[in-house]
């Protein structure tokens, strides 16, 4: 399977910040609503169980080593002392950080945990504040080819590699393919 590496950013109950990568994320339909799979155990889960909000960073490819780092194993008294290595700015709508080495950040409230996906969850939050670095913003006036190329994807292979996506093809749609939105159900 290939999908984004994300590092999720929730409050500690002390007070501190934690940062961890997910590579099982997706976003939720065609509106603002972002979902990744957690496991219960985890402290990200249990942060965002009591305080409702989490942040998204999704690290540019040359960032993998610190997406690596925030998943470091805790000590015996909780701390995960590799996050102090990490660069990380505060969020501006909610209680989190953010991974500084990343192109795209969102700020989510969550909307619901769905358990009972075997020892996992699903987390959904929908995204109240979203910023991007300029070289990943889409233009009219830039090939989107161009700016994968400038602004490489960070991607997971499960369950053991990754890969820095820097070239991307237009999908050969069919004539007359619409997106469209089923409002009927």
């Amino acid at each position: 399977m290939v999908a984004p590496l994300v590092v999720i950013g929730t409050r500690e109950q002390d007070g501190d910040y934690d940062l961890a990568p997910k590579h099982m994320v997706t976003p939720l339909g065609w509106e603002n609503y972002f979902g990744f799979v957690c496991t219960p155990e985890h402290a990200t889960y249990q942060n965002i169980r009591r305080d409702e909000v989490f942040t998204v960073s999704f690290p540019t490819a040359d960032a993998v080593v610190l997406a690596s780092l925030a998943a470091s194993p805790r000590c015996g008294d909780h701390s995960k002392p590799a996050l102090l290595a990490l660069p990380r700015f505060k969020a501006t709508t909610i209680d989190g950080e953010f991974l500084t080495q990343s192109t795209l950040f969102f700020e989510c409230k969550l909307d619901r945990i769905v358990d009972g996906f075997g020892d996992n969850s699903l987390i959904a939050g929908k995204i109240i504040s979203a910023m991007i670095s300029a070289a990943a913003l889409r233009s009219m006036d830039v090939d989107d080819q161009e700016m994968i190329a400038e602004s490489p994807l960070l991607a997971f292979l499960a369950p053991t590699r990754y890969a820095s996506i820097n070239r991307s093809h237009a999908f050969p749609f069919p004539a007359g393919f619409q997106k469209t939105r089923d409002t009927e159900s």
